[in-house]
């Protein structure tokens, strides 16, 4: 037996099975998306920064994009069943160091989204104490009590904070769509238009800043296949919950986005969006509405991040965990807490991320929405969609050297068109990125931020190569995920 095909070593341990339905994932899925943020802040930066009024057709054809994508993916999820996703697809199809680049990756950009809505969760919550206790604590204290919440309940059984996100999440939902109805009631003297559904108010000077705008909107959406582990029936939960999920916030984000212009018109949502920002959603709501409901709606905004917070924290949990059961990371990063079964050291490493960040922040006076939130948020939502490109090529390779009674359509043509379609889309943002920081063309900050996953990705390799070489048990169990736990029972 050569040395690259010894036999895998079991794992320390495994996540809770059988604790997560359809609804649960959808919950924690649609959350990491974070809706009622979107609306309010992607949505109004698109117009704004671009001047596109095509943003609503954006997030139909987006949404199909991943539509396409996700149809490889959750037949994938079929045959690899393992917490670290991206990481076990491009192993599997790509080559074990490829996976370990994946990982790196998926850890930057999981650990940039979740961490750059603390610079955004200070700024939504100061008005409302400012109103109502007539105090404002600085920026960092909210998030330090919010970082707490979110490192105890990703301490405790994945069910629980499943319910405490369906809570959050149905109510976020609901008042989004009586904004939204709001809106529709109140046309502008120009009254109903669909031209923001139209291909020639997208196909302009400027569709490439919208994409890469958008796309970030939909991060989170993959993350159904990193509680697969912990679902009841895997092969069933995690294409349901992708679908739907999906569906949802697409549908959710094109309809709000057209419903904003209604009461404004199309023609002047961009103008209206540059002076108002996230505002321009609220203030709507508050004439419409009124103040009471448009506070309602300030405060879900603030339980927006906080869900978010909550569901990208267990993403990135168990991709820690993933790492460590298969020895890529230190083996303690592979255990889980015996009475809840979440992945605790996984959970308390990315808590440890957390409070660093906002203690530089806070130490250096740094700008919290701007530079924090929305440039560090901006450079994990390119990580994912690095990550969706890479894991399209990854399916189809791996099904081309493994066909099995999978359909064409599900292991090849569709993989096939998201590549290419993803491809082009990463191009478009990468070419925009600019758009999409605020910052001049000529910012260092353009390049410099891709270059970190450039970093990333060579580092990756050349730690796979080098477990191939000095730890070859190791390099076995790269991608094995639930089948390395396994090996320890026989």
């Amino acid at each position: 037996m050569s040395q690259t095909e010894q036999r895998p070593v079991a794992a320390s341990s495994a996540l809770a099975e059988d604790r997560l339905g359809i609804p649960s994932v959808v919950f924690f899925v649609i959350s990491a998306a974070a809706p009622l943020t979107v609306v309010a802040g992607v949505v109004t930066t698109a117009y704004a920064a671009t001047g596109v009024k095509g943003v609503p057709l954006a997030f139909v054809l987006l949404g199909a994009i991943l539509a396409v994508f996700a149809i490889g993916y959750v037949t994938m999820a079929r045959h690899v069943v393992n917490a670290g996703a991206f990481y076990a697809y491009t192993a599997k199809g790509l080559g074990r160091p490829v996976g370990v680049a994946t990982a790196w990756v998926a850890l930057l950009a999981y650990n940039a989204l979740q961490v750059g809505l603390y610079g955004v969760i200070g700024s939504a919550t100061q008005p409302l104490l400012t109103d109502w206790f007539g105090i404002t604590p600085d920026w960092w204290l909210i998030a330090l009590v919010l970082w707490a919440l979110t490192g105890f309940l990703g301490l405790l059984r994945v069910d629980v904070n499943g319910k405490v996100l369906s809570v959050l999440l149905v109510t976020e939902i609901a008042v989004i769509v009586v904004f939204d109805i709001a809106d529709l009631l109140h046309p502008a003297a120009s009254g109903y238009s669909l031209d923001v559904f139209s291909p020639s108010s997208l196909f302009v000077p400027g569709i490439g800043g919208v994409v890469a705008i958008c796309v970030a909107a939909f991060s989170g959406f993959e993350s159904s296949v990193v509680f697969s582990e912990e679902t009841k029936d895997p092969r069933r939960t995690v294409p349901i919950a992708t679908y739907v999920a999906l569906a949802i916030i697409a549908g959710l984000y094109a309809l709000s986005s057209w419903a904003m212009t209604v009461p404004v018109g199309s023609d002047k949502v961009a103008d209206a969006s540059r002076e108002q920002g996230p505002g321009l959603l609220f203030g709507l709501a508050g004439e419409h509405l009124g103040s009471t409901v448009a506070t309602i709606g300030s405060v879900l905004f603030v339980t927006s991040v906080i869900a978010a917070l909550i569901a990208f924290h267990n993403t990135i949990a168990r991709y820690i965990f993933a790492l460590g059961r298969e020895r890529v990371l230190p083996p303690a990063f592979g255990r889980t807490s015996q009475p809840t079964g979440a992945p605790a050291i996984g959970s308390i490493t990315q808590s440890v991320v957390g409070v660093a960040v906002i203690a530089v922040y806070a130490a250096t006076g740094a700008d919290p929405l701007v530079q924090l939130f929305f440039t560090v948020g901006s450079f994990g939502g390119l990580g994912i969609l690095l990550l969706l490109a890479a894991t399209s090529v990854a399916v189809f390779a791996y099904f081309a050297k493994n066909p099995g009674t999978e359909s064409a359509w599900r292991t090849r043509i569709a993989p096939a068109i998201s590549a290419v379609l993803l491809l082009v889309v990463l191009a478009l943002a990468l070419v925009n990125f600019d758009t999409v920081l605020g910052v001049a063309p000529d910012s260092l900050l353009r390049w410099v931020l891709p270059g970190v996953y450039l970093v990333a990705i060579v580092v990756g390799v050349v730690w796979g190569l080098a477990l191939r070489g000095s730890r070859p048990d190791v390099y076995a169990n790269i991608g094995l995920g639930a089948e390395v736990t396994t090996e320890e029972t026989r």
